[in-house]
Formats: C-alpha cells, structure tokens, sequence
C-alpha cells in the first residue's frame, strides 16, 4: 500500500508536482518513471524505521507463560483514580495480589482466582497485566492488633533483647 493511501485511505489522484518547488512539471513516462522511484524510496524507509521500532519494543518484551495453579500479581495502576483497589492517587498500588491461575485463555490471557470483593472485575487478564508470585515465606509479616488504653496510649513491650550493654 502507499504511504499516502495509508495516511488518507484514498489514492494519490494526481502525483504532478512530486519534485522540489521551481522545478518545472514533467509529463508522461518520466513522471511515471519518478513516481515509481519516489514510492519505493518512501516503502524503504518506512520498513527501515519500522525495524528500528521493532528493535526497540522486543527490547521490552518478556517471554512470560504461566501454568494453572501457579500465582501471580494483577497489575491495576492502569485505573487510576478508581477507588476500587483502595487509595487513590500517589499512594494506590500498582500490583494486587497474589492470586491463583485457573485456566489459560487463548495465547495471550489467563482466568484468575479474584477473592469475592472484586467480584465486579472480569477475571480474565491479558498477560501484559500479570506479574509472576515467588513464594517467599519470610516476607509475609505478621500483624497483630494493637492494644490501647482507655486514654489512648500505647505501652510497649520489648519481645527479645539482643544485646547487653556495659552501662551507660
């Protein structure tokens, strides 16, 4: 296809003046002849700066795949200012989860295991938006409540004393 049918969606009617402006007009077989070289110089290019983008992208590519059962992130930052994934703003998250791959949808989309407050959102995603979970029993951090006064304070308790000092 054409450069200028690509753009407009309609042939070139009348490609005359294709040279620099001042030059005289040229008429029959050269503007032909002009007109073909014109075009292909343009297609050339074109596939040219198409690699070059190409290159580019598959820079940013990952070859990820999941496997059912496996776990994963979601990645929600693309809905900014919905109060659907808690604070909204600066502070929302960017990634929920993990969850649980039910099945594989397609090549490119996963079903997800989404808990039951987040029964509005369609449980399929592309793989775009899924970020692999790596098991990792230390980080998950243990929150107890906190017990408060009836003046509000708060007294802490040392757990574990790691050293002693010789005095001060």
């Amino acid at each position: 296809m054409a450069p200028y049918k690509a753009l407009y969606g309609r042939n070139c009617r009348t490609p005359l003046h294709w040279d620099d402006f001042g030059e005289r007009a040229v008429l029959g077989l050269e503007i032909v002849t002009q007109t073909v070289s014109h075009i292909a110089k343009i297609r050339e290019r074109m596939l040219t700066a198409q690699s070059r983008q190409k290159s580019y992208v598959d820079e940013q590519r990952r070859g990820l795949e999941f496997e059912v059962r496996d776990h994963v992130f979601l990645k929600v930052s693309p809905w900014k200012g919905m109060m659907r994934f808690g604070k909204k703003g600066k502070l929302s998250l960017r990634y929920i989860g993990p969850f649980e791959i039910l099945d594989r949808v397609g090549t490119q989309a996963y079903g997800v295991a989404l808990p039951q407050k987040l029964s509005e959102v369609h449980n399929v995603f592309h793989i775009s938006m899924l970020r692999n979970y790596i098991a990792n029993p230390p980080h998950l951090i243990l929150h107890e409540p906190m017990q408060w006064t009836p003046d509000l304070s708060n007294e802490d308790i040392p757990v574990k004393i790691l050293a002693m000092g010789s005095g001060c």
